[in-house]
């Protein structure tokens, strides 16, 4: 990732309120490359001893929180690496085990949860190239799909089955490497349609910046299938099989993605001809990071990574109105307690788990959307230093596990393990 993609509007980075947006990559760690993450004074947390740490009096330890305890914590010694990015998860059908898999400045890292006080290190895919703080991992079929900006990277794609049994934690090789695809951003997966969408992607001028088509159902390789530019940058997106209000797309691939400027809605189900539905931006725009459906895909919660820190704002997330997919409206805009920046969202149920840097994980209740009203019922911060706009702390929250687990992966100091507090 090149520096000169950057539109600076002074040394303390103000990006992109003057210059003309260009295809950048997260412009979060973009602003670390010049030095903007803080160090914690103390990386390491308290000693877990295998045992739970409730939220008790607003701390779970050190930790800030409200209805959600410490369950364990993996240091990123541990995992022989300086930075954490992203993460997801997969559970293992035979065994019923769950991982998570998260991303580091050198690679991924394995780590069986099914004992959540007392995780295990499986041991760490190293990054195909170079290190990079941008990695981001999905799962599709029991496999790892990576991507990276580090340099002619590639997707690493990586057979979880290999991780059953395994004794002691080890350095892997990936299974293979899709190198059409030679960096990119992000990368999402639809698993009703087994195809994944490379966001952010660089393929010698083709598709450059937008999204890149994978069919993923051939377990020999994955298979490319198009892709689409028109609308600029995609930095994150949804993929859905719709089954929402607007009769005219049920049925249908629909893509939502985050476009620097603008939320972008495309028709995807011909992946030879996407079709553009629709797109939309929002006042005050200045970075258009990523967004989740509720679980009825009537709203769509997306967040501008950049409006705190602009114009000193509280945490921003914006609620779109999609019954009419060609026509979407901004239903409203909800602002959470705290400056700090808001990174990764997703919905579980009537939940919204929102990644918010330096506030940690705030746990949101949506289901009464409809009345323009969320409740933040929760929270766990796993920065204590601080709420400040900077970018430390929480990238990516993973609330999808069936057994209640979430998993925190933070930039500064590892995985976190937590669970809503007993009643």
């Amino acid at each position: 990732m090149q520096l000169s993609n950057i539109c600076f509007y002074s040394l303390l980075f103000t990006i992109m309120i003057s210059c003309q947006k260009t295809p950048i990559a997260d412009a979060d760690i973009q602003l670390d490359t010049i030095g903007t993450i803080t160090p914690p004074s103390d990386k390491s947390p308290l000693d877990l001893s295998d045992t739970i740490v409730p939220c008790d009096n607003g701390l779970a330890g050190k930790y800030p929180c409200k209805g959600y305890d410490l369950l364990a914590y993996v240091d990123l010694k541990e995992m022989g690496s300086s930075e954490g990015n992203d993460s997801w998860g997969w559970t293992d059908l035979v065994t019923n085990k769950e991982y998570v898999l998260m991303g580091l400045d050198d690679g991924t890292a394995f780590i069986d949860i099914s004992d959540p006080v007392a995780p295990i290190f499986m041991g760490k895919l190293p990054t195909a190239t170079e290190p990079s703080v941008w990695r981001d991992v999905k799962v599709y079929n029991n496999h790892a799909f990576i991507v990276s900006e580090a340099p002619n990277h590639g997707i690493q794609v990586f057979d979880l089955t290999r991780l059953r049994g395994l004794q002691s934690a080890k350095t892997f090789d990936a299974d293979r490497v899709v190198n059409s695809v030679p960096t990119a951003h992000n990368m999402v997966v639809n698993e009703d349609s087994g195809y994944g969408y490379v966001v952010g992607t660089d393929l010698n001028g083709m598709y450059a910046g937008g999204v890149h088509f994978l069919n993923l159902n051939n377990l020999q390789g994955a298979i490319s299938e198009g892709g689409f530019a028109d609308a600029g940058y995609s930095h994150d997106a949804q993929v859905v099989t719709y089954s929402g209000p607007d009769p005219d797309y049920q049925g249908r691939e629909i893509f939502l993605g985050s476009n620097e400027d603008r939320l972008l809605i495309l028709d995807v189900t011909d992946k030879q001809n996407p079709r553009t539905i629709t797109q939309i931006t929002y006042q005050n725009t200045f970075y258009t990071h990523q967004g989740w459906l509720d679980k009825t895909q009537k709203y769509f919660i997306i967040g501008d990574e950049l409006d705190e820190f602009n114009i000193g704002i509280k945490t921003r997330s914006l609620i779109f109105d999609l019954t009419d997919l060609d026509h979407p409206k901004l239903h409203f805009s909800y602002y959470g307690p705290t400056n700090a920046i808001d990174h990764n969202g997703y919905v579980m149920g009537d939940l919204f788990y929102l990644a918010n840097y330096t506030a940690g994980v705030r746990v949101i209740a949506i289901d009464d959307l409809e009345n323009k009203n969320m409740d933040e019922i929760g929270f766990f911060d796993t920065y204590p230093e601080n709420n400040t706009t900077t970018f430390n702390g929480a990238w990516n929250v993973y609330p999808f596990f069936e057994s209640g687990v979430i998993a925190i992966s933070d930039i500064n100091r590892g995985l976190f393990l937590i669970q809503k507090s007993p009643q």
